[in-house]
């Protein structure tokens, strides 16, 4: 099942759009003209069997589809990277067999270029980006080959046995963007399928996958009774807490307190329990005043995988308790969940493992990983049209697009977007990384009042998770109170420093300091921000809106020349998709600062 993209009532034209991502393959016939000023009958009836008795059957045992035909030329589409490849593969296999009794000067050789793109249905015709892109992969292919932009080799390497030759980043005709090119190695073997593991090698299922986790008594370092039974009442929340996440699993208290609180081997426990993760910790108190460590260790090598210490002074120990537990369960969530998708490192396989498929490509965060991340969580809804991670995972791709300005259609994609927490809310109206989601989503469509509200259902449901902590942070920062938001942001990053979105939620933090005039704090996180994520639009338009703000105006003419070097058709419109705030006044103030330093104002 794949994510609709409803009508917009901002933009007339999409009422008539259908989009999808699909992989495009467009294929020429190498020296047309020549062969038709020699032999016009003998090409056309040479070109008619080639078609029947070659490139046809192939297109359509792979599942693609004729979307129209040039004279000597192909457009088609495809629902899969891999199945594209494969046909276009075994295509000049086919075809050089079918030239092996022909004269050299007489021979079909076809040029095919395959992309992955977002594209748009008109009746049965298909435009876009992603096609253009196609065209132009196909212009360089060499006759007989065939050449992959460097999305489809990413999706492709390791599942066809096929070598490939970097081409490097081209610069091609009317895409403003360099174009990184891969050419296929034509071979016998290239268009096989990879021997399937034995079964019991095979790779685990997403929920095989699932983190298991046991947490430990903490160790009472004071002796007295109060001290043990903080300790007691920390491992007993953290279990409750952590347990609401049903892509862990924790272990139950009565497995976990049978080892006390003598710091037992973490190896040991999680060989008897049937674990990876342990979590233990420790409380100290002297007087009035308790140190608590807390740590997370991967069973498996021994490593640390996150770690944090409190000093506190007692005063209610219910509210120090509370404390501690928020923000455990908000570092363990997002250091576990990270572990989970970022795996050994490499992209796990979309055919077996989807959602992490998608997650994997999350945290990537560049144009193609987002929408590789939109794919391969479509492939997941095709197996579970009720999967909430597959939505979620689609809302927070196209957000992706649309903060960093890759977005080619910024009304479209907040739509596409806003229909995927809409679904996740339905399916699962407790969970409160899709009220989070549904709010970062209305605040792109400029629906503040809808946004507040959901942005606090998100709180209400769990103010402790950093995945939820996330969206409605950025969501109180363009549509909430400042410094509400400035609190949100404070805490996200303290608990998730390596965010995976840490720019974005460094820069955002800069324009949220700008609206308050706290102006040097505002440049040096734009400095910040913009240097974690360089090919990213938003950090040199924040750095460009908080320079002007300093009064530096060279500077900040100087980092909109770098914005626009990233986005050659930069706007106010494009500006209004990358920093949605919903107040007119901020809007109108962030496009005054950019005019200063340079913007058109067309």
């Amino acid at each position: 099942m794949m994510v609709a993209r409803p009508r917009s009532r901002r933009s007339e034209h999409l009422a008539r759009e259908q989009r999808r991502l699909a992989a495009i393959v467009s294929s020429d016939l190498a020296g047309y003209s020549r062969l038709m000023a020699e032999d016009e009958s003998g090409t056309l009836a040479a070109l008619k069997a080639a078609r029947r008795e070659v490139v046809d059957p192939s297109i359509a045992q792979h599942g693609g589809r004729i979307v129209k035909t040039t004279g000597d030329g192909l457009l088609l589409e495809f629902a899969s990277a891999v199945d594209a490849v494969r046909s276009t593969i075994e295509t000049q296999l086919a075809m050089a067999a079918f030239n092996a009794d022909r004269p050299k000067e007489r021979r079909l050789d076809f040029r095919i270029g395959v992309n992955v793109g977002d594209i748009i249905i008109d009746d049965d015709d298909i435009f876009g980006d992603g096609v253009n892109v196609a065209a132009r992969l196909q212009e360089i292919a060499k006759p007989g080959g065939v050449c992959l932009s460097d999305f489809v080799h990413q999706e492709v390497r390791g599942r066809i046995n096929a070598k490939f030759d970097d081409l490097g980043e081209l610069r091609v005709k009317n895409i403003a963007r360099p174009v990184r090119a891969w050419a296929v190695r034509i071979d016998a073997q290239s268009a096989s399928i990879p021997p399937r593991p034995a079964s019991d090698q095979a790779p685990m299922g997403e929920r095989a996958s699932r983190p298991s986790l046991a947490i430990l008594s903490f160790d009472h370092m004071g002796g007295d009774a109060d001290t043990e039974a903080l300790c007691k009442g920390l491992s007993e929340d953290l279990i409750t807490a952590l347990s609401r996440f049903r892509w862990m699993r924790v272990t139950s208290r009565v497995s976990s307190v049978a080892y006390g609180s003598a710091l037992p081997d973490v190896r040991q426990v999680a060989s008897e329990l049937g674990v990876r993760y342990v979590l233990e910790g420790s409380v100290r108190r002297v007087a009035k005043r308790v140190r608590i460590n807390a740590q997370l260790i991967d069973a498996s090598s021994g490593s640390h995988v996150w770690a944090r210490r409190y000093d506190r002074e007692i005063a209610d120990p219910f509210d120090l308790q509370d404390e501690v537990i928020r923000d455990v369960v908000g570092g363990v969530e997002y250091a576990l969940w990270h572990v989970l998708v970022r795996g050994e490192g490499k992209p796990p396989d979309p055919n077996v493992s989807p959602l992490r498929a998608a997650g994997w490509h999350i945290t990537q965060v560049t144009a193609e990983d987002a929408r590789a991340a939109i794919m391969c969580s479509q492939r997941a809804l095709v197996a579970n049209s009720r999967s909430v991670a597959a939505y979620q995972y689609t809302a927070l791709a196209y957000s992706v697009l649309m903060r960093c300005g890759w977005s080619v259609d910024f009304v479209a994609d907040a739509a596409a977007g806003l229909e995927a927490t809409r679904q996740a809310t339905r399916l699962s109206p407790g969970d409160a990384l899709s009220h989070g989601l549904l709010a970062y989503a209305l605040c792109d469509i400029g629906d503040a009042k809808n946004s507040i509200e959901a942005a606090r259902r998100a709180l209400e449901l769990d103010s402790n998770s950093v995945q939820a902590l996330g969206p409605v942070a950025l969501t109180t920062s363009f549509v909430g109170d400042p410094h509400e938001a400035l609190k949100l942001m404070e805490r996200v990053l303290d608990l998730a420093p390596a965010h995976y979105g840490r720019s974005n939620f460094v820069s955002i933090t800069a324009l949220v300091h700008w609206k308050l005039r706290n102006v040097a704090r505002a440049v040096a996180l734009a400095d910040e921000g913009a240097d974690l994520q360089r090919d990213s639009l938003l950090g040199p338009l924040v750095q460009a809106v908080t320079l002007v703000g300093a009064g530096r105006l060279d500077d900040a003419r100087a980092a909109l020349t770098r914005a626009r070097a990233l986005r050659p058709d930069l706007s106010p419109a494009i500006v209004r998709g990358v920093v949605p705030f919903a107040d007119p006044a901020d809007r109108a103030a962030v496009l005054d600062a950019l005019r200063q330093a340079g913007l058109d104002s067309a």
